[in-house]
């Protein structure tokens, strides 16, 4: 049965500035407090925060740890994160003290994909590079043997995790002539594998040993921390390059770092960190490391498809539903 207990237009907290059409919805629907500087929060504003909503609009930079949610007051009861990673969310913590979780998953599917698909082209045709020189004034113009890189077409590239965005980095990736390996907790039913071309790997130590391009898209979990670490990296082609959109954590950045430098590897495409927003001042100094600021998921489009998920999952759980969203099954 639905709760009825639960408030019409409940207190809502956002952490960051987001769309402004999805502001103003949640401003007509939710007695809701805005971001006025697009920071992230302190731990000091995080548990104020808390203490004080019915519930809580975090993204990723906010670390919702055993330590927040114990500061909660009784009236949050759901914790409804602006994206699909919860990694930064202490959902034990969360569950035990009877707060739902949700998140949006979806939304940046093709944006995050499409991101991907940039990387792959950017890292081995040395897009990067190129765009450096030309700014430099230092072109001396065309020439056969300058600035030479790596074709794409008829490469093998590994795929960790064949989730959403994995599955529409393979769809994309094939059109470019890339040969689809994968390697997944779960592998993809036999049908879908034909469709895409695609070989399953049972280890991932295997897709790394013969891919010539990785790129990362499983969630960041305890079991996936740094699954690319020194040992695995070193096992790569030296042709190979490595990308990742999915989290920094999963890469052990320093081993990466050290790769890079001494040319173990070719190469990297990164939008994702361990530290962000700090990133090491070695891997800013690699000429063969493509560098984005998190960009993944920033289109309009994206942003404002999320918004709404947040929204909807408010509004089921003020009706006394649970929502679409909700990250576990079976809380209260």
């Amino acid at each position: 049965m639905p709760d009825s207990s639960r408030p019409k237009r409940p207190r809502v907290i956002v952490t960051r500035q987001l769309m402004p059409p999805v502001e103003a919805r949640m401003a007509e629907l939710f007695d809701v407090a805005l971001s006025a500087f697009d920071r992230a929060f302190t731990r000091e504003e995080l548990k104020a925060a808390v203490a004080d909503c019915d519930v809580l609009v975090p993204t990723v930079t906010d670390e919702i740890d055993a330590e927040i949610i114990d500061a909660a007051g009784e009236r949050l009861k759901l914790i409804a994160n602006f994206g699909a990673g919860v990694d930064h969310i202490d959902l034990a913590a969360a569950r035990a003290k009877g707060i739902m979780v949700a998140n949006t998953p979806g939304v940046f599917t093709a944006d995050t994909a499409d991101m991907t698909m940039a990387l792959i082209l950017s890292v081995p045709r040395r897009l990067a590079e190129g765009e450096k020189l030309m700014r430099s004034g230092q072109w001396e113009g065309w020439a056969p043997s300058t600035m030479l890189g790596h074709r794409v077409g008829g490469k093998l590239l590994g795929i960790i995790g064949m989730g959403r965005i994995g599955l529409a980095v393979a769809q994309r990736a094939r059109a470019f002539g890339l040969s689809i390996h994968y390697h997944n907790r779960r592998r993809l039913p036999e049908a879908i594998e034909g469709e895409l071309g695609a070989s399953y790997h049972a280890s991932v130590d295997t897709l790394l040993r013969i891919s010539d391009i990785v790129s990362v898209h499983c969630p960041h979990t305890s079991e996936t921390h740094e699954m690319v670490n020194a040992a695995r990296i070193a096992a790569m082609k030296p042709t190979a390059y490595l990308i990742n959109t999915a989290r920094g954590e999963i890469v052990d950045e320093k081993a990466l770092i050290a790769a890079l430098k001494t040319r173990r590897i070719a190469g990297a495409g990164l939008d994702v960190y361990a530290q962000e927003p700090v990133v090491d001042p070695d891997l800013l100094a690699l000429d063969n490391a493509v560098l984005l600021p998190h960009l993944a998921s920033a289109t309009i489009e994206g942003r404002e498809a999320s918004g709404a998920k947040v929204i909807a999952n408010i509004r089921a759980w003020c009706d006394g539903h649970r929502p679409p969203d909700q990250v576990l099954e079976g809380w209260v």
